[in-house]
């Protein structure tokens, strides 16, 4: 077996499991703090644009690693528009649609475009949990395993696409690295009591109120 096949297995590995936790503890405690709702529509995109793109340049850790990935991102997804008090479907839609934009550079210009394009709903997922992580009153939602996860399996993703030389995949993965970088110190921070910034009222967001008594019912 060569290095490049057992790291892309080794990714696929990772990739397939790190939102087990996430779903694992939302779905037990119904707590979505510090949750992102844009940044789970983004991920819906990324696992379906990496299935397809996985296909196309026949590498199956890959698109088995974005396409197994949709198991918990799906029921994550589900259960934070819920708790939000939004519809499901309407909810699912940003992130089907940006999918399908992703398979439609993917197949008409190129690896290299697919890349820079995939950069966008990269960007959209991590820094709609930065912006959580930075002004969510509390961040008890997040599962640490998960977080954790999600950054080995970046650099996993990081050190194959070098490897294989494709371009969309070391353009898209390598951009987005700072900010996992970012989300990990930063969940750190706060889970050592640095407090939230720019933390929304009741008054600016319609559902907090509904999301703190929910959090507050939560064992």
């Amino acid at each position: 077996m060569s290095l490049l096949v057992l790291v892309g297995w080794t990714a696929t590995a990772v990739g397939t499991v790190l939102g087990i936790p996430q779903l694992i503890r939302t779905a037990r405690t119904r707590n979505i703090e510090g949750l992102s709702l844009v940044g789970w529509q983004a991920i819906l995109a990324i696992n379906i644009g990496w299935t397809a793109h996985g296909i196309r340049i026949d590498q199956p850790p890959q698109f088995m690693a974005s396409a197994l990935s949709l198991v918990a991102t799906v029921p994550i997804l589900h259960i934070l528009s819920r708790q939000l008090r939004r519809r499901t479907l309407p909810a699912f839609l940003p992130g089907l649609g940006l999918a399908a934009a992703m398979i439609a550079v993917d197949q008409f210009l190129g690896s290299a475009a697919y890349g820079l394009f995939a950069i966008i709903p990269g960007a959209i997922a991590m820094a709609g949990q930065s912006v959580e992580l930075v002004r969510a009153p509390h961040v008890k939602g997040i599962s640490t395993a998960s977080l954790l996860l999600g950054a080995l399996n970046q650099t996993l993703w990081a050190i194959w696409a070098v490897m294989l030389q494709d371009s969309g995949s070391m353009i898209a993965i390598l951009a987005t690295s700072a900010l996992v970088v970012f989300n990990v110190v930063w969940y750190v921070l706060r889970r050592m009591g640095l407090r939230a910034f720019f933390s929304p009222t009741a008054e600016a967001t319609p559902f907090s109120s509904e999301l703190a008594a929910a959090s507050a019912e939560t064992p």
